[in-house]
């Protein structure tokens, strides 16, 4: 049994260095070889996982939900897929709430137990895919603007600054998406300044702005705030901040398995996938149900 860890030594603050050895450690209880690749730029995760099909039983990264997208991206066009592991060390580290492993690294790695694992659905942007998911509007456009020396200061609140910054501009678009679930497609038209396309309960580090979203519930949840002035805008945060389940005055909600967005307006909105820039509108998403066999916490794995 042969596994592979890759590594990005930048990854929070460049902890990634201190808890490299003890994770090729501890897979190395588990596995008969452990073999580590260091990233050096974006895409070289996507590409060690990729060059691993066929040649390991099972992928791990050690990064941030960048470098963990990455590395599924790497994985997931392939019939044959290694298993995949991560032991988180980013600023927000989603899908590791989600599916209950540790946020310390070092507790992380010593929980570790290959014995829990299940599959879990990923999202498809285009011909990309991604793990968790897919802000359009206002909200990408802060989190787009945030950088690395930013986020190694201020965590996660970095990303409620730029925020702040981006709710003055107020700029609201008009989008028109079709949405397909058992086979039937409706078509809706929204205006509103953000969306948040979500597969799992925890969204930028918020673990019930979901609560009805699973790894393996086979679809994606769509929230967008009903908002064309600042005032609404103030309004609708509040609310999306408690969790949404259904829509109601100030925010909407659906499920889909396929979406197609465009814009009406004329000029281009950039999507964020997993925190980092993503393809420009018009885009077509989709769920891909349990495509990748995942290690994960025990407590998910009871329940699985």
């Amino acid at each position: 049994m042969k596994a592979l860890l890759i590594v990005n030594p930048s990854s929070g603050g460049e902890q990634a260095k201190e808890y490299e050895q003890q994770a090729k450690d501890k897979l190395a209880s588990f596995f008969d070889e452990v073999e580590v690749k260091h990233t050096e730029k974006a895409g070289d995760a996507t590409q060690f996982a990729s060059d691993a099909v066929g040649a390991f039983d099972s992928v791990f990264a050690m990064g941030g939900d960048g470098t963990v997208n990455e590395a599924i991206s790497g994985l997931a066009p392939h019939e044959d897929r290694p298993a995949f592991g991560f032991f988180p060390l980013g600023t927000v580290n989603d899908l590791a709430r989600a599916l209950a492993i540790p946020l310390d690294p070092q507790e992380a790695i010593d929980s570790f137990d290959a014995a829990h694992s299940r599959k879990i659905d990923i999202g498809q942007i285009n011909d990309d895919y991604f793990m968790n998911v897919v802000a359009i509007g206002m909200i990408p456009a802060a989190i787009n603007q945030v950088d690395v020396e930013e986020k190694t200061k201020l965590g996660k609140m970095a990303y409620f600054v730029s925020g702040l910054r981006e709710v003055r501009k107020n700029e609201s678009h008009q989008f028109e998406i079709d949405l397909t679930a058992a086979n039937e497609t409706k078509h809706v038209s929204i205006e509103s300044s953000t969306l948040i396309i979500g597969s799992s309960n925890s969204v930028g580090g918020f673990e019930s702005l979901l609560p009805k979203a699973s790894t393996k519930d086979g679809r994606l949840h769509l929230i967008y705030l009903k908002d064309s002035n600042l005032w609404e805008t103030i309004k609708s945060i509040p609310e999306l901040l408690k969790g949404v389940s259904e829509s109601n005055e100030v925010l909407g909600y659906e499920t889909f398995e396929q979406a197609t967005i465009s814009i009406k307006d004329s000029g281009s909105i950039e999507t964020n996938v997993d925190g980092d820039a993503g393809p420009e509108l018009p885009v077509t998403i989709r769920i891909v149900p349990q495509h990748l066999q995942v290690y994960c916490g025990k407590e998910k794995n009871a329940v699985s």
